[in-house]
């Protein structure tokens, strides 16, 4: 738990943390929540901050936010961290939020990281924030749906923050050169371009960019004039490998994940090769990935292609015994094929059908005609009388009734018209138009 004051800004500070704004004229993106006249500005301007959740990326103004929310409202600001906060620091804070309430003091209890806290210490906040002793203001960079008790969750505003554009981060960058909190006493020489490049590199995140610029400027050299000069080898040296945007845990693996299976199902080779790198690139087990084709293969492409699942499984294999980073070229080729072979989701449709009937008739019994009838006993219950076998007609097929009654004449299985399908589904026209002519008449 941390109390303090607001903005204490020290030379010794990371450049990240000096060039903090202090008010909501100086704070930088998120135009579409404190643009002019949007609403999350228009809550602070008025004074009608409730409990509310920041959900977005790192880096990209939560806990600044909170902070200028607590300036501007003149309230009491106190932070909280999952990592060091129990139950009796919590308790100990509420108290004194009521005796502030007492005296007319709002107190911001800002909790970052807040899925880190455990259920116990969210649900401490709970009678807090129903009876308005505190304005609970909590940041995350995972979903809230998921990790959020849905007690406290229901009693907050979530707000998503998107992450930073480069035109957003080079904003912050030439600030920092002419801020006092920054190097307004220093000369400095870098161009336009390379400054593009540091916000590039970024990623959306304002603290990877502020802490990479004040490591390139402290590493720059120094003209004789005391001129501090950049030049594209120190900026090679400080950014070395951009990092990825990837939490193998947390909401960005699926979505990327998603977006994976979906290039593919659009047929869009390129875009898949490009989230399959994003993921091996990150770390993600390869095995992961092939079982994840393994289902795409059946779920959209199905009988269209039926060796799409034979390639699947021949690269999960391959990715067993062979590993990364050569099995990367196997992932690959899979996704390449997925992305090119003919689409259909009849199976998977067909399935989601059945099985909504199925749920709802689990006592359904199976007719008799095609239950197995091993005993005397079972035979003389009629079971398996009329069973027709389909191998003794000459069209191998039979006109016999194999869904319960009450489903007699239900259709799951629509096949579609790509790829292999097209023959699969004149195979079924013929079946049933068969069946319709011999229905009146035994199977000879």
């Amino acid at each position: 738990m941390e109390q303090q004051s607001l903005f204490e800004i020290s030379i010794n500070e990371p450049l990240a943390s000096r060039m903090r704004p202090t008010k909501l004229s100086e704070f930088v993106g998120q135009t579409h929540l404190i643009g002019e006249n949007k609403i999350l500005r228009r809550i602070i301007e008025s004074d009608h901050v409730s409990s509310m959740i920041f959900w977005g990326p790192p880096g990209v103004g939560k806990t600044t936010l909170a902070r200028i929310i607590a300036s501007e409202t003149k309230s009491e600001f106190i932070t909280f961290s999952a990592v060091t906060s129990g139950i009796k620091e919590i308790k100990k804070v509420m108290e004194d939020a009521e005796n502030n309430k007492k005296m007319g003091i709002k107190t911001i209890v800002f909790v970052d990281e807040i899925h880190r806290f455990n259920k116990a210490q969210q649900d401490a906040f709970l009678p807090f924030v129903e009876k308005g002793s505190i304005v609970l203001i909590g940041a995350t960079t995972e979903n809230p749906s998921f990790e959020i008790n849905n007690a406290l969750l229901s009693r907050c505003r979530v707000f998503v923050l998107k992450e930073l554009s480069s035109e957003d981060i080079l904003i912050l960058l030439k600030r920092a050169i002419h801020d006092e909190r920054g190097f307004r006493d220093e000369k400095i020489d870098i161009s336009e371009e390379d400054l593009k490049i540091i916000a590039d590199f970024a990623n959306g995140d304002a603290r990877v960019a502020l802490t990479t610029f004040d490591m390139i400027i402290t590493n720059a050299e120094v003209s004789d004039d005391g001129t501090l000069r950049v030049d594209q080898e120190i900026i090679e040296e400080c950014l070395m490998k951009k990092p990825l945007l990837y939490d193998k845990n947390g909401e960005e693996h699926y979505n990327i994940i998603s977006a994976l299976h979906k290039s593919m199902r659009n047929s869009d080779p390129d875009a898949a090769v490009y989230w399959l790198a994003r993921m091996l690139e990150a770390g993600e087990d390869p095995l992961y990935i092939a079982r994840r084709i393994a289902r795409f293969a059946s779920e959209d492409i199905g009988l269209a292609d039926t060796n799409a699942l034979n390639v699947a499984i021949n690269v999960y294999h391959a990715c067993h015994f062979i590993g990364m980073p050569e099995c990367n070229v196997h992932l690959a080729e899979a996704v390449i094929y997925m992305s090119l072979a003919p689409k259909s989701n009849a199976c998977d449709v067909a399935y989601q059908l059945a099985s909504s009937d199925a749920r709802k008739m689990l006592a359904e019994p199976v007719p008799l005609v095609i239950r197995n009838a091993p005993t005397k006993l079972m035979k003389e219950l009629n079971y398996g009388k009329g069973y027709q076998f389909a191998h003794d007609n000459k069209d191998k097929l039979t006109t016999m009734e194999c869904l319960p009654p009450t489903l007699i004449g239900k259709s799951y299985y629509h096949p579609g018209t790509q790829g292999n399908e097209i023959r699969f589904k004149q195979r079924l026209e013929q079946i049933k138009a068969w069946k319709e002519r011999h229905k009146n008449h035994s199977c000879e």
